[in-house]
């Protein structure tokens, strides 16, 4: 699902990276990530009640869209939570290869603790689109805050239950996230395994994790 911005809120801007380290601890390790990865960072949209005549809160008082120019096939978690700890405002991510896009994005909000931090969860992604692909108008809403939802709800691989608070989905889509990646290592691990029992015992832990998966997504 590739979004199309209004124009009022187009910034184009590109963000030069010694800006994300200026506001970031950016270990030496991590800059090497930032150079081998990322061509080009650009602000490319700037969605607040503004350019998109929505009001604002407290939580999401404007949504950034970055586009990511990347020098390979992908980039690394830690770079785009880099880039997520300079910028304080939810940003909505879209990566872009030499004929592939792909959207991520984590939901973000201000630390209870300190509100001048923010926090973030877990991180969901699209599949690969070409480049070429039509995009979806900006979905309507009534504010800011139900519009980040809404962007953050279609990366999410678990759909919103009826009567389901934001809040709930999340938790839910952030475990499912996280069990789909277990299952994955308990494949892995039974497949170099040796011995009949502890494949058994493996087989069960994986049936329990699959179970699970599958309570998640209805």
């Amino acid at each position: 699902m590739l979004v199309s911005y209004p124009t009022k809120a187009y910034v184009g801007k590109v963000l030069p990276k010694s800006k994300i380290y200026e506001n970031a601890r950016v270990s030496t390790s991590l800059k090497r990530k930032f150079v081998e990865q990322v061509e080009r960072i650009t602000w490319a949209y700037k969605l607040s009640p503004e350019t998109t005549n929505l009001p604002s809160s407290a939580s999401v008082p404007e949504i950034e869209v970055f586009h990511i120019d990347l020098k390979g096939a992908d980039i690394s978690r830690e770079v785009i939570q880099c880039i997520d700890k300079a910028i304080p405002f939810p940003i909505i991510y879209e990566l872009a290869t030499k004929d592939r896009r792909r959207v991520m994005a984590a939901f973000k909000r201000p630390s209870e603790g300190d509100s001048s931090k923010w926090v973030t969860d877990a991180y969901f992604g699209s599949a690969w689109f070409r480049s070429d692909t039509e995009r979806v108008p900006l979905f309507p809403s009534i504010d800011l805050r139900r519009l980040y939802e809404q962007l953050l709800s279609r990366l999410m691989p678990v759909e919103r239950r009826a009567g389901e608070v934001f809040e709930d989905t999340l938790a839910r889509a952030a475990e499912y996230w996280h069990l789909e990646r277990e299952a994955a290592k308990l494949e892995i691990r039974m497949q170099k395994e040796k011995q009949f029992n502890r494949k058994v015992e493996l087989n069960a832990q994986l049936r329990k994790v699959r179970q699970r998966i599958t309570e998640l997504s209805h």
